[in-house]
């Protein structure tokens, strides 16, 4: 079993915001591949087709880990059978980096799945930039909860697409080939 969960917030304040290009994908993902809509359960959205689990936790970001640690517990999946999509700040708009373990690089969901299953879990990055970059005056939580300007947003919808795409090379966690379709 494989477990793909999204990272974001829930409720229409943050759609299509730089915090929820998890959700985005995710929810690509389960429309492009014919996944059964979206239930909701206690601590997250969840959807199943074959042996995956496509999911978006419910617990806001800072307690993603709730959620990864409910399904993974229930499901008998292990770290290793995790890919966490999400956000970051350190790659350029769009850019897609994918790894397994290593730092939360100080995202406050990765800290909350560290905290609860450990960090031997798969990461596919998806670039939002530092506002640094564009509007230094704009603190951080304020750029990650904003909304993507028309440049920005065709950069993450072609990203988004990318994984999209690769779903087969995913869920079968061959990662250099992704790597190479990027």
């Amino acid at each position: 079993m494989i477990l793909i969960v999204g990272l974001g917030n829930i409720g229409n304040e943050y759609e299509n915001t730089r915090h929820n290009v998890g959700f985005m994908t995710v929810e690509k993902i389960q429309e492009e591949h014919n996944f059964p809509e979206f239930k909701e359960k206690n601590k997250y959205f969840f959807t199943k087709q074959d042996n995956v689990i496509l999911a978006k936790p419910t617990t806001y970001m800072n307690l993603s880990g709730e959620a990864v640690l409910s399904l993974s517990s229930m499901y008998k999946i292990k770290p290793e059978d995790v890919i966490i999509i999400h956000d970051d700040l350190d790659l350029e708009t769009g850019r897609i980096k994918i790894k397994q373990g290593g730092s939360n690089g100080g995202h406050n969901g990765l800290k909350s799945i560290d905290k609860a299953i450990g960090p031997n879990y798969h990461r596919i990055r998806i670039g939002i930039d530092h506002p640094r970059n564009h509007t230094p005056q704009i603190d951080v939580v304020n750029y990650v909860l904003g909304k993507f300007n028309s440049e920005e947003k065709e950069k993450i919808s072609k990203a988004i697409e990318k994984i999209s795409k690769n779903y087969d090379n995913i869920i079968s966690k061959k990662f250099d080939k992704i790597r190479s379709n990027l």
